[in-house]
């Protein structure tokens, strides 16, 4: 029998790389609905290859132009997520895979959760500001969390037949992004271009501009701390421009665990379905001529000051990791439209993470998603009325 998934955010980057595998396994999923925020044309073209007929638009001028557009064929759009529940209530979807990008998408994580048997998540703000919602939830309703993220993936796959009391150490590996090598002293003469110019990964914008910070790494511990119920100090940044290496884990006994895979995101989504029983990924080979130069560095704290933050981040998850995402968020969207240097981007993010007005949210635990997107919508404004 065909196992059913559903994929929101089925026009990005992963619901593609989500969707092509499918592609090469039509005989083992069913694909029951799929979601976009704007790329109305793809969704469509995506319904009809996989015979979709449930398709939600979060855009509403989208959707509301959708609706008329293709009032005569067999779809139903739906503009609301809430619709999930109402669409799945008697089933429960084998996989689905989220993929909506920022804060917008933990709303839909927690609807999906009371339908999903297995819930893979790829964006890290949910995870990061909303770990305590989505963790209740997910004993609630009996369903499997897969984490997407290379690196958090690579830690997942290996403790899921070791206890997590027998860890020493976790080491998330960073490839130190395009300013690795990058002289300090020129760091005010970085524009976008550079710093979108990852040398091992394409990503989107945003997520190009937290890798160049390193920001990116900041996250991956917070969520590596959620996901894992780890203590902060077990936990450590190592640089590896090779990106091939996505995680050491070091345990009591003096085992220590390496996961290799080639920077691709097909290989945690494909080891994240039934991959025992899926086509091979056919370019998926080892790169020895990578592993005989395996290159591991602490962090230069100098020239990437924002992984500093971590000293000021409690053991706990709290709103005070709202704070942090939509502080770097603001901040990033600045340097994208050339309102602030790279350098001065760096600066107004660690300066205002550990300034004295946020540091009360670190004592307060989020109790409903409304506690996050009103603390979002409140630092937003208030961020906005500051003179940089």
């Amino acid at each position: 029998m065909k196992k059913n998934i559903v994929i929101l955010g089925s026009t990005g980057s992963i619901g593609k790389k989500t969707l092509d595998i499918i592609r090469s396994n039509k005989n083992k999923f069913s694909v029951k609905l799929l979601s976009t925020n704007k790329n109305v044309n793809l969704i469509i073209k995506q319904a009809i290859e996989f015979n979709v007929k449930n398709i939600i638009i979060s855009d509403y001028k989208s959707y509301f132009n959708a609706k008329i557009k293709f009032k005569n064929k067999n779809f139903n759009i739906s503009n609301n997520f809430l619709d999930l529940i109402k669409i799945f209530k008697k089933k429960k979807i084998y996989y689905t895979m989220v993929a909506i990008s920022g804060l917008d998408g933990l709303s839909p994580i927690l609807y999906s959760i009371e339908f999903s048997k297995n819930l893979a998540i790829v964006n890290k703000e949910p995870l990061i500001c909303g770990w305590s919602l989505i963790k209740k939830k997910l004993d609630k309703f009996n369903s499997n969390f897969i984490p997407i993220d290379s690196e958090h993936f690579s830690i997942f796959s290996v403790l899921n037949s070791k206890n997590k009391d027998d860890i020493e150490k976790i080491y998330i590996t960073a490839s130190g992004g395009p300013f690795l090598n990058y002289p300090k002293n020129k760091f005010d003469k970085i524009n976008i271009k550079n710093a979108l110019n990852h040398p091992n990964w394409k990503m989107g914008k945003k997520i190009s501009i937290d890798s160049a910070t390193l920001m990116n790494k900041v996250f991956e511990v917070i969520e590596a701390r959620n996901i894992f119920n780890l203590s902060l100090n077990k936990i450590s940044i190592l640089t590896h421009p090779k990106s091939y290496i996505h995680s050491i884990i070091k345990f009591k006994n003096g085992l220590i665990d390496l996961v290799a895979h080639d920077p691709d995101m097909k290989i945690p989504i494909y080891n994240s379905l039934l991959n025992n029983t899926l086509k091979p990924l056919s370019n998926s080979k080892i790169k020895f001529n990578i592993l005989n130069d395996l290159r591991f560095n602490e962090v230069d704290k100098n020239k990437f000051p924002l992984v500093k933050i971590l000293n000021n981040i409690p053991d706990y998850s709290s709103l005070f990791d709202t704070i942090i995402v939509v502080i770097n968020d603001y901040f990033v969207n600045l340097f994208l439209e050339k309102k602030i240097s790279f350098k001065k981007l760096m600066f107004l993010i660690n300066t205002l993470i550990i300034s004295n007005d946020f540091k009360k949210y670190k004592k307060i635990k989020v109790d409903k998603v409304d506690d996050i997107y009103n603390l979002r919508d409140y630092v937003y404004l208030k961020l906005k009325k500051m003179s940089i």
